[in-house]
């Protein structure tokens, strides 16, 4: 039997990037709808483009992405098999979004938080889109 080494035609990383925001996505949405998975991506898009800070750094800031942090209840979700349908949505999106072939989703948010908590930066905004339990912010 011969073996052939097959390599990554991805010699950009485009591909590895999108994972790293697939992972991202997927911990802080569950892949719960394509609605809110395309919201939470084009987020990371408009936040990029705001701050001028490139993906690749952004998606690893702990401050704005809490499931990053050991001690978050969705830290977990990072580790999923990259054969769930769920996260393969995700992985979808982020390569639209890198495409540039995203549209915004979230109108211009740039700012997020689950439901279920208030963090106090959010107490002086209004959000400006609820989907499927993460609140969106300019």
């Amino acid at each position: 039997m011969q073996m052939t080494l097959v390599k990554n035609p991805d010699t950009s990383g485009h591909m590895n990037l999108a994972y790293k925001v697939a992972r991202v996505v997927y911990a802080h949405t569950g892949g719960v709808s394509l609605p809110l998975v395309c919201a939470f991506t084009s987020m990371i898009k408009n936040l990029s483009d705001a701050s001028g800070v490139d993906i690749s750094n952004l998606i690893m800031d702990q401050t704005i992405f809490p499931a990053l942090s050991a001690g978050n209840e969705n830290h977990s979700r990072l580790h999923v098999a990259a054969n769930t349908r769920a996260f393969q949505m995700c992985v979808r999106t982020a390569c639209r979004m890198l495409m540039g072939q995203l549209p915004d989703s979230c109108y211009g948010a740039t700012r997020f938080h689950a439901s279920d908590i208030i963090p106090a930066w959010a107490t002086s905004r209004g959000y400006i889109a609820d989907i499927d339990g993460i609140l969106f912010y300019l």
